[in-house]
């Protein structure tokens, strides 16, 4: 997980697929990410905040309990014990602080389960720099309590109406929004995807979760596994773990699995892997976890998936709620539906070739289950009707 070449690429998979209008904008956040990335004050000031206002380092938390049920050792990285709660404040307060250094006055976002669009409301009033956030229709409907707390911080939140009204159709407003304004204002993209260097970018933002856990834990685990929707806090926690003997798995859903069933193409200005239908379009991706209802994966994880160094394996809705469930039983700890796609993997996989018995497993809990209350409800009626 090295800096891809001068293109933006990483194997076959990447680039700047973008209009013509759009390229001045993103050679500019590569100019000025590639100074701001080897100076030693941006650095230092990005690091002093993450301790400041995110709480990092945060901590690795044996799973006693759980691990006794599963017959596997599991450690979680708890990045749901960051301020806002989840990974995506690491990025988002690298990003504003390169905005500002950059001149830009104003933060652009695209958020699915709101936890980006929060973390990029929290990091537009820290800095003072005004956020606009564009979310699907449906995840505005079922992340209700994400929209209120970016209305709280100050953010200006757009329902977008159009397509499936989830992640992707938000990813796309966001960018055709910033076409018009890429003088003022800055696209904080939230994830390892979209055009160069953002996928790059991203995941050295993200970098911090794997080279805590890297420190943090005693030896090298047998696994090192995260939930991959765009793939930021995987690609983040697979940095502190690529070059060692680590077995890394990125789980998606089962509906937005593009690492495990996609197919080569081009959505939101790079080629990686897509959910297709036989004529190459583009297809819906439909999870329960809002931050993984996304058709593709960012272009590393294709990329690492083709050299076989990740491997990338998909679980149901079903899965997740359960998964989820015996978190909070035997830990008491809720997890965000997201994480909660990795743990079921763990659960569904211990003891078995896949993950053997005794195997020890580092597990990134990417974001806490507050924003999923009221889906984990409506689910636990149902069920008992």
């Amino acid at each position: 997980m090295r800096t891809p070449t001068q293109k933006g690429r990483f194997g076959e998979y990447g680039g700047r697929w973008v209009p013509e209008s759009l390229v001045p904008a993103c050679l500019e956040v590569a100019d000025a990410f590639e100074k701001a990335w080897v100076d030693p004050g941006f650095r230092e000031q990005l690091q002093t905040m993450l301790a400041r206002h995110v709480g990092r380092p945060t901590p690795l938390t044996p799973a006693e309990r759980l691990s006794a049920e599963l017959g596997v050792s599991v450690v979680l990285k708890r990045e749901d014990l960051t301020h806002t709660g989840s990974h995506k404040i690491n990025n988002a307060i690298g990003q504003a602080l390169l905005a500002r250094r950059m001149g830009k006055r104003r933060l652009i976002a695209e958020t699915g389960a709101g936890m980006h669009g929060v973390a990029t409301a929290t990091a537009g009033a820290l800095l003072d720099l005004p956020v606009t956030v564009f979310m699907g229709e449906q995840d505005v409907e079922r992340q209700s309590h994400n929209v209120f707390r970016m209305r709280y911080l100050g953010a200006e939140v757009v329902p977008v109406r159009g397509g499936s009204r989830t992640l992707k159709d938000a990813t796309s407003e966001a960018m055709r929004h910033w076409v018009s304004s890429t003088e003022e204002a800055h696209y904080c993209l939230g994830s390892v995807v979209g055009p160069h260097p953002y996928p790059w970018m991203v995941r050295e933002f993200q970098r911090v979760i794997g080279e805590e856990a890297r420190e943090q834990y005693a030896a090298i685990p047998d696994f090192v596994v995260a939930c991959v929707g765009g793939g930021s806090n995987a690609a983040g926690t697979f940095a502190g773990f690529a070059d060692t003997s680590a077995r890394l798995v990125g789980v998606e859903a089962i509906g937005g699995s593009g690492a495990t069933f996609g197919q080569a193409g081009v959505l939101h200005g790079s080629r990686s892997l897509f959910l297709q239908d036989e004529h190459g379009q583009i297809l819906e991706a439909h999870s329960i976890a809002a931050g993984l209802d996304y058709p593709g994966v960012g272009p590393e994880h294709a990329h690492l998936r083709d050299l076989g160094r990740a491997q990338y394996v998909a679980v149901n809705d079903e899965a997740a709620v359960a998964a989820a469930a015996q978190l909070a039983r035997t830990e008491g700890i809720i997890p965000a539906l997201e994480s909660a796609h990795a743990l079921a993997w763990v659960a569904e996989a211990a003891g078995t070739p896949d993950l053997p018995a005794g195997s020890t497993v580092l597990l990134t809990l990417s974001g806490r289950g507050d924003k999923d209350i009221a889906t984990l409800i409506a689910r636990s009626e149902e069920s008992r009707a």
